[in-house]
């Protein structure tokens, strides 16, 4: 929805198949971050996003990691994103993933070029060197339609009829795990929790789940909850024994009322690629994992901010011959290393924690304490596109890096005193305090739509630099002084 959103906002007809009449109620992808909600704001729905999952007075959305039980005594503060507010041009939020649905949904309904036909599934793709035939079956009735278009976008989760109609492989990687699913509603763990402020979501880590987790979830703040946690093999939904395993990860029994149980299975898998031909996956379809910290959501929508400008300069025929394909180029390894440096190698590192330190050692307290205090998780979580094909110079993309205000190819352009980042908008943007560097002249002869920025001292010298080329998804293509515009601008649409 999302995708369809950003292309039909530039004037692309868009049709959108959805298997789903309604979002479905299921709690999940709530942790949304600031970049995630600067997309909201370039698709037209940030106020409406921020609103429509509203807070208490006095309630927070931060995270808590806990020693055996919640309430062992032994709490760190966990997944702050709150650290590196600064760096970004919106608040990170805590919103169920249907309420966030709902809101996409509402902002597609305001846009004349798109055609959402809820209620139909793919059931067949065929393709060809100019576009793609998708085969649409209608749910309620069983009719059947076809679908032709220029480019097809499966967004089908993470058992993809669109990935592998086309024959794309994915790397899985089974932690051979099964996880339970509670949701439930529970106004005394409320009151139980009310001694830890600020905390929405809670990580019992335990020895005898050797590095798996057990997570709590706000969903309604003071009522309504989600809850994972391993469970033997063999175990189903029916004789899942909530009472016990909420019990044990909260150290106290309380009282509760069951909504939903559900069992999945721990693994990760990304696609080898994103894309081939006229077709391209996004979201789980591209690449699944545990909902260990939000990432899934989270990184589904940088999909399609990366791929609808990109689509677009296609459409509208200024995107050169490697522009397409640099969505997998830039996308699949920021993926692949956030599943193996922010979720497999938490796991591993938890593991070996437990192996080695209990609360019986003197140092305990000490050594528990040191470990969360770094904020790897928020501070080194950093997408860029460092050394993409279209990006150029040293590095290869990544998850991994470093928050900095400083101005860098590849990276997140920062909001600085004295800019409105809100100028921003679907084309390139050139951000100079003097002229345009010969920026204008290669743009109109490229055919590339560049708004011209004019900036002050301060911000250039917050970035660092006095000119800055900015990308359509507000990532930096270039930044200095003096280049060959052509030849900056050729690389940054494919044209290399």
């Amino acid at each position: 929805m999302a995708l369809a959103i950003d292309l039909g906002q530039r004037g692309h007809t868009v049709t959108v198949i959805e298997r789903h009449d309604e979002p479905q109620p299921v709690p999940k992808g709530q942790n949304l971050t600031q970049r995630t909600v600067e997309h909201f704001a370039a698709w037209g729905c940030q106020q409406e996003l921020l609103t429509v999952h509203p807070l208490p007075k006095g309630a927070g959305i931060g995270g808590m990691t806990s020693y055996g039980t919640l309430l062992s005594g032994w709490n760190c503060d966990w997944l702050n994103r709150a650290q590196v507010k600064d760096f970004y041009a919106a608040p990170n939020v805590r919103v169920p993933q249907y309420a966030t649905e709902a809101v996409l949904r509402r902002r597609a309904a305001q846009l004349p070029s798109l055609d959402v036909r809820y209620g139909r599934e793919g059931i067949g793709l065929e393709t060809s060197a100019t576009g793609a035939r998708l085969r649409v079956r209608e749910r309620s009735s069983r009719r059947e339609d076809v679908v032709e278009a220029r480019y097809l976008v499966g967004c089908d989760g993470s058992r993809s009829m669109v990935r592998e109609a086309s024959g794309l492989p994915q790397r899985l990687n089974d932690h051979g795990r099964l996880m339970a699913l509670l949701v439930f509603t529970s106004g005394e763990l409320h009151g139980l929790l009310e001694r830890f402020p600020g905390k929405a979501f809670y990580c019992v880590l335990h020895p005898d789940f050797e590095g798996y987790w057990q997570f709590f979830g706000r969903v309604d703040h003071g009522r309504s909850w989600f809850f994972h946690a391993p469970v033997p093999h063999g175990t189903t939904t029916d004789i899942v024994d909530a009472r016990a395993m909420l019990t044990r990860a909260v150290g106290k029994t309380f009282d509760f009322t069951l909504d939903y149980v559900g069992l999945w299975d721990l693994r990760v898998a990304v696609a080898e690629s994103y894309g081939t031909g006229r077709v391209f996956i996004a979201g789980d379809a591209a690449h699944s994992h545990p909902p260990y910290g939000g990432y899934g959501i989270n990184t589904g929508f940088e999909d399609a901010r990366n791929l609808g400008w990109k689509l677009s300069a296609a459409l509208e025929g200024w995107g050169g011959p490697d522009l397409l394909g640099s969505y997998s180029g830039e996308r699949q390894p920021v993926f692949a290393t956030t599943a193996s440096e922010f979720i497999e190698r938490f796991i591993d590192d938890d593991r070996a924690f437990f192996a080695k330190h209990s609360p019986a050692d003197d140092d305990f307290e000490k050594v528990w304490t040191e470990r969360h205090r770094d904020g790897a998780g928020v501070w080194n979580f950093e997408p860029n596109y460092e050394g993409s094909a279209i990006i150029g110079g040293p590095g290869t993309p990544s998850a991994l890096g470093d928050h900095q205000v400083t101005a860098r190819a590849g990276h997140h352009l920062s909001p600085v005193v004295g800019f409105d980042w809100g100028a921003l908008k679907d084309g390139f943007s050139l951000l100079t305090v003097g002229d345009d560097g010969g920026f204008g002249e290669a743009a109109r002869g490229l055919g590339v739509p560049l708004r011209v920025l004019r900036v002050g001292s301060e911000a250039a010298a917050a970035w660092g630099a006095e000119r800055v080329l900015v990308r359509p998804d507000a990532f930096v293509a270039w930044a200095g002084t003096r280049c060959r515009a052509e030849d900056v601008l050729s690389r940054a649409i494919g044209r290399i």
